[in-house]
């Protein structure tokens, strides 16, 4: 797994095995990714979307403590996702790193939690396929508008974005950051730290999350 520059995101390219009946990759490792994060994906829930050429979903988040770690794929077709640091007090604060997903060459993010997501469908029935650490839970959930300036994602140029209603009403960055509706950097590395204890001494993460105040 490749470090994306931003603590907690990294992307997975995996080698793919071709013969005359079709192809065959791992997308998912749980060994390389305990190796890079120092705990692994507690599996909670298995999202597929599809999308029609320039949806763009995002930018999407959650409360930390527990938030939700997401491991990103692209099974059919292409789009570019987006990976930003929403966490206040992070030293990459705002930052964004992008990683076009695709069904040739298969890579795939992972992004821990209290990191914003997005993606943008580059093609028709661009299918994307993520594992999350944590269920639906629409009153820790939270947005913030893809298009804002102060973010900057370079969007690709050439295609109309299409946002549900949800994602357009979405605040600013600096209006959610106001309104404390962003991860604290603290909050998130207390969560990973113990994250990493619960894997080290083999307990596993609490079903309810615990916070050391």
């Amino acid at each position: 797994m490749r470090d994306m520059g931003i603590e907690g995101a990294w992307v997975m390219e995996p080698r793919i095995f071709h013969d005359d009946r079709g192809s065959f990759h791992e997308w998912f490792r749980a060994p390389d990714l305990h190796e890079a994060a120092g705990y692994g994906l507690g599996l909670a829930q298995a999202n597929c979307s599809v999308s029609a050429r320039g949806t763009l979903r995002g930018v999407h988040f959650a409360d930390v403590p527990p938030g939700q770690a997401k491991y990103v794929t692209c099974v059919r077709g292409a789009v570019l996702d987006v990976v930003v640091d929403l966490r206040t007090g992070s030293p990459t604060y705002r930052a964004w790193e992008a990683v076009r997903l695709d069904d040739r060459e298969h890579r795939a993010v992972h992004l821990a939690e209290g990191l914003g997501h997005a993606f943008m469908a580059l093609t028709d029935d661009a299918t994307v396929v993520y594992l999350c650490s944590r269920g639906y839970a629409p009153a820790r959930e939270h947005g913030v508008h893809p298009l804002d300036p102060a973010l900057g994602i370079d969007w690709p140029s050439g295609i109309t974005p299409v946002l549900s209603g949800k994602d357009a009403a979405a605040p600013t960055l600096a209006e959610a950051e106001r309104a404390g509706l962003l991860p604290s950097y603290e909050a998130c590395a207390r969560w990973y730290a113990d994250l990493r204890e619960w894997a080290a001494d083999g307990t596993g993460a609490p079903r309810v999350p615990v916070s050391r105040g």
